[in-house]
């Protein structure tokens, strides 16, 4: 299977095929709004304001899995997104990315060369994608969306 064949949930648990994104360079992220790291929405933002008419789009997976630090609704995460960090990127349902209830895209993310192997440690880790859907990069996450702004480039 490729990253085209997942299918996962928006915010209104409808499904969404990710080959819908085919074609284009994906920066996948699973985010937390109570985190030290949740300001980070601001360099992702930014990212997809400069990129997103050349083909880039950030999807955002929200993760409680890390010392609950994304509680609430989809609707409510989207809501302090939005309000807070103006976020315009796409935010999907809720998910797990380590264990038994894992997210299969995230099985599929960490498996691959690009993809670093082994556990998601925490929110904000970030995986990009090319425009032919293969994993190229993990990011772990201290490193800042401006920090892989050049990767993204490249790719585009």
């Amino acid at each position: 299977m490729g990253i085209y064949d997942y299918t996962v949930k928006d915010q209104n648990e409808e499904d969404v095929s990710l080959s819908d994104y085919k074609g284009k360079v994906l920066l996948i992220v699973n985010t937390a709004t109570g985190c030290g790291f949740t300001p980070q929405y601001e360099g992702l933002e930014d990212l997809y304001e400069k990129y997103a008419d050349q083909g880039f789009e950030i999807l955002d997976f929200p993760c409680n899995q890390f010392l609950g630090q994304a509680p609430g609704t989809d609707e409510e995460i989207a809501d302090f997104c939005n309000s807070r960090y103006g976020v315009t990127f796409p935010q999907f349902h809720k998910i797990e990315v380590n264990g038994d209830d894992e997210e299969p895209l995230y099985t599929f993310l960490k498996s691959k060369d690009g993809g670093g192997g082994g556990r998601i440690k925490w929110n904000f880790t970030k995986f990009l994608v090319d425009r032919n859907g293969k994993v190229v990069s993990r990011f772990s996450t201290p490193k800042k969306p401006e920090d892989i702004e050049s990767a993204i480039v490249d790719l585009l």
